[in-house]
């Protein structure tokens, strides 16, 4: 059982030929809404990859909760940890210009309310058997406090760093796995502009202290891991991305369902590398992960 605590979002998108500048308004050329936050992607993509997954979280009691949480409902995810606070579900407000770039202002709405408490009490029912997986999407005290509580109970977490917030490096030391991109992993170590080789070498050094596998993601080029002492790469698929949104959740849930199966670390981490190169080939976060069965025929 994989046990999800983190965020749930609405994501409202608008496209416009470009952005606009401070004071400016521009017209339109499309909108859309999606479910999404960090830690519903990665639950629904643990559950797509065949894994029983808990979601806990929070959403208001506002029009987003419902469609915040369909594509988790439909794929079977147990939501009995989802509580639903007065006020808004957390909601992301993206304008993405014709060139491709975007603007994005998040507001946390009951994803600011998911407590201690909550982590405690969600965290302390798990076993040595279940698996916890966190983001950096809800309170960095409650994160720390499941983190705290899994160790006691000896629970496996796995932390992705992201979005990188000003605890993420005192947190990631609490993590079993921990995940992180090029940008955030070089901003964990306060280094910059690592070669490869400056990387992986960093990796092996910061694992021998502290025996955590640490995974970074590199886009296009996969995925690179340190665990139980040996070095790991895998690669994705040969793709022409069309939407790289939700690209690192799927990794995520995958990797995270893969351990939480048995498989050994080699082949899940393939496996969650080929899911995140599908995850690529269609528009939005949620609409795009890819089923066990899909992934299995490119692994």
């Amino acid at each position: 059982m994989i046990t999800v605590f983190g965020s749930i979002n609405m994501d409202l998108v608008a496209n416009t030929p470009r952005l606009p500048k401070p004071g400016e308004t521009v017209s339109g050329t499309g909108f859309a809404t999606a479910a999404g936050g960090k830690g519903a992607n990665q639950a629904l993509a643990a559950r797509r990859a065949g894994a029983s997954v808990h979601m806990v979280g929070a959403v208001g009691k506002d029009e987003f909760a419902g469609p915040a949480l369909d594509l988790l409902d439909k794929a079977g995810t147990d939501l009995s940890g989802v509580r639903h606070e007065d006020g808004p579900t957390g909601t992301a407000l993206i304008l993405v210009g014709g060139d491709g770039e975007n603007m994005i202002a998040v507001v946390p709405g009951a994803n600011g309310l998911v407590d201690v408490a909550q982590a405690e009490a969600a965290v302390g029912a798990l076993s040595p058997t279940d698996l916890l997986m966190l983001q950096l999407e809800v309170p960095a005290a409650s994160v720390e406090a499941a983190l705290k509580t899994a160790k006691g109970r000896g629970v496996r977490t796995v932390l992705n760093t992201a979005p990188l917030t000003p605890e993420a490096a005192a947190l990631s030391e609490l993590a079993d796995f921990v995940i992180a991109n090029e940008t955030e992993f070089e901003l964990l170590t306060g280094t910059s502009g690592l070669t490869s080789e400056a990387r992986e070498a960093l990796m092996l050094e910061r694992h021998g202290k502290t025996k955590q596998t640490l995974i970074v993601t590199l886009g296009g080029d996969g995925v690179v891991a340190v665990h139980e002492g040996a070095l790991h790469r895998a690669k994705g698929l040969k793709i022409e991305p069309i939407d790289t949104v939700g690209a690192g959740d799927t990794f995520c849930g995958y990797l995270a369902a893969s351990l939480d199966q048995g498989l050994a670390f080699e082949h899940a981490l393939r496996r969650a590398a080929v899911a995140g190169s599908l995850a690529c080939l269609k528009p939005g976060a949620q609409p795009s992960i890819p089923m066990a069965e899909d992934v299995a025929a490119r692994t």
